[in-house]
């Protein structure tokens, strides 16, 4: 049995940095609120990543230095960044029309729930006050070429966010292509779910057991 309080799980910039890592050169990245949108602050040097925020804004950088806020500049959760030398600025409607449109090859989500098909729980948890509405998640999900999820791997009573079906409403179905916990690296194929990056000090028989679903062991080297 794993010793939890003093397993060296990823930080949660250690997460972005792991995400970060697997944008390819050239590809337009939407951020989603919360977890997703340290990823910013990681993208490597000399990559070329064009990060897309819903509430109009192409070309975002990293969150500026403390006092150097600009308070006309946020993202989609309201938090400062920066724009880029050839940043644009444009419509919402616009912004979702790229949404939409198949424009973006990579979004980044949190979620509550991923199922083993790859549907998508992250907007709403039954809580009385739990957020009202969807938003542009189910847009960005169904949208982008690609969508990542970054959480963590368990709710805070234990319970694994993986999950062979999600008990809460759906943001999107089938739509999830890879899940980055603090625990695990864990793609969604056809044959479910394939973990392809485990933590130093757990083994995979001990993230099964947590996890409560059927994994798959695809790292390089596994048998």
């Amino acid at each position: 049995m794993v010793d939890f309080q003093n397993l060296a799980k990823m930080s949660r910039d250690d997460m972005a940095a792991r995400v970060a890592a697997d944008i390819p050169d050239g590809a337009y990245v939407n951020l989603g609120i919360g977890l997703p949108t340290l990823v910013a602050n990681f993208l490597p040097a000399g990559r070329e990543i064009v990060l897309h925020s819903e509430n109009g804004l192409l070309g975002m950088g990293p969150a500026p230095a403390k006092g150097d806020e600009d308070w006309d500049l946020t993202n989609a959760g309201k938090q400062p960044v920066t724009a880029l030398p050839g940043a644009a600025y444009f419509h919402h409607a616009d912004s979702f029309a790229m949404m939409r449109g198949g424009h973006l090859d990579i979004c980044v989500l949190g979620a509550y729930q991923v199922s083993s098909t790859g549907d998508l729980a992250n907007w709403h948890t039954g809580a009385a006050d739990a957020i009202p509405a969807v938003g542009g998640a189910m847009d960005l999900a169904i949208g982008a070429k690609k969508t990542f999820v970054m959480m963590e791997h368990l709710t805070r009573d234990g319970q694994s966010k993986l999950v062979p079906e999600c008990s809460y409403p759906l943001t999107g179905k089938a739509c999830v292509a890879r899940v980055y916990t603090d625990l695990a690296v864990v793609d969604i194929r056809p044959e479910g779910f394939v973990v392809t990056h485990i933590i130093p000090g757990l083994s995979f028989e001990e993230l099964a057991r947590i996890s409560g679903v059927t994994l798959r062991d695809g790292r390089i080297g596994s048998t």
